[in-house]
């Protein structure tokens, strides 16, 4: 399925949802998360600070901040830059996104989980974003572990993934956890 049609889907379903659905959907999704041996693991963790349409991910930072070490993307220019969570150097950047301050900038070879937000994914891991292409060009240049994150209904059967599009390891939705297998 081609990424535009993808994307006026996804907008449309998340529409209709109501916040006791969103609420209850983070809550399962970021529980399968905390339980994963990917994150069980790591230490230096990036997750994505959400827009009101995205799985929140405030709660989970809330509950763990203080046993691991989270860290937020910042848009610079093009690119993401990977800051320290702290949230008192909290903004508002791009995008109308809340992204840290400073510049204590870290390279991205130290995170070894990364939480990635999209507005849909299919069982090889494929992936869609807003269409920037932000995110892929971080994604290129880790070997972190790629866990994407969403609604059941976020989880396509087949997306026409582009050369440059990097795949996920791991999905979770409320009701499945996709391992993606790599050939």
């Amino acid at each position: 399925m081609r990424k535009e049609e993808i994307r006026s889907r996804i907008k449309a379903r998340k529409a209709i949802l109501t916040d006791a659905e969103r609420r209850s959907a983070a809550e399962a999704v970021f529980s399968v998360l905390e339980n994963s041996v990917a994150f069980m693991m790591a230490e230096n963790i990036l997750l994505y600070h959400s827009l009101p349409d995205e799985l929140s991910t405030r709660g989970f930072i809330e509950k763990w901040h203080s046993r691991k070490n989270f860290f937020l993307p910042r848009v610079n220019g093009v690119n993401l830059e990977v800051l320290p969570y702290d949230r008192s150097s909290l903004r508002l950047g791009a995008f109308q996104i809340e992204e840290p301050e400073g510049d204590d900038v870290r390279d991205i070879s130290s995170i070894e989980l990364i939480v990635v937000p999209g507005v849909a994914y299919d069982r090889r891991g494929n992936r869609v974003g807003r269409g920037k292409g932000y995110y892929d060009r971080m994604l290129a240049s880790t070997r972190a572990t790629k866990v994407g994150v969403g609604y059941d209904f976020q989880l396509v059967d087949d997306i026409d993934a582009d050369p440059h599009d990097v795949t996920m390891d791991l999905v979770v939705t409320e009701h499945e956890v996709v391992r993606v297998r790599r050939r």
